[in-house]
């Protein structure tokens, strides 16, 4: 008895946490592998990318993100976002549990602050050179992106107070 209870607590505590991705890290440029990004959602709905997921989370791409993000060519030693506001971008799979479980608590948050921040998503099995650029190695992994500093990252699923709490000391300050 007592082993079957620490075999489902353990089980449990193991679907609760971020799923792992088995990439190997890329040899990226020290900066590169250090900045964070954020994307928000997941992408269960089996819409292609580059459409609008819901009214403000985007699905992201490499094109689009050094078009609307950061160009990571051209400046790869420094972070120089190219956005007119903050943003957030969630890096998730499709098969990740955790992903699907943020995934409508980021829909709330684009629908609270449609207009004063920019909301998208990388799926790291299809974009496998944004991942790698940020070291994803845990998802779900949250960028938050200020229009001006440094972005900061959160790896694992968040709650809407822990995205409240990051947006406000972040994103909105």
């Amino acid at each position: 008895m007592k082993r079957t209870v620490v075999l489902v607590v353990t089980v449990m505590a193991f679907g609760l946490t971020a799923c792992t991705q088995n990439n190997k890290p890329s040899n990226n440029n020290k900066a590169q592998a250090n900045a964070e990004i954020s994307i928000k959602g997941d992408e269960t709905n089996g819409q292609e990318e580059g459409k609008e997921q819901s009214m403000s989370v985007k699905e992201m791409n490499a094109e689009m993100f050094k078009h609307n993000i950061m160009d990571y060519k051209k400046n790869p030693n420094k972070w120089q976002f190219k956005g007119d506001k903050p943003a957030i971008i969630d890096f998730y799979a499709t098969w990740c549990g955790p992903c699907q479980m943020t995934a409508p608590i980021l829909e709330e948050v684009a629908r609270d602050y449609n207009g004063q921040i920019d909301v998208y998503k990388v799926d790291v099995d299809k974009q496998r050179e944004l991942a790698e650029l940020f070291g994803i190695r845990s998802i779900p992994s949250i960028l938050f992106i200020p229009k001006v500093g440094e972005p900061k990252m959160k790896k694992g699923a968040m709650n809407r107070e822990e995205f409240e709490e990051a947006i406000k000391s972040t994103l909105l300050q």
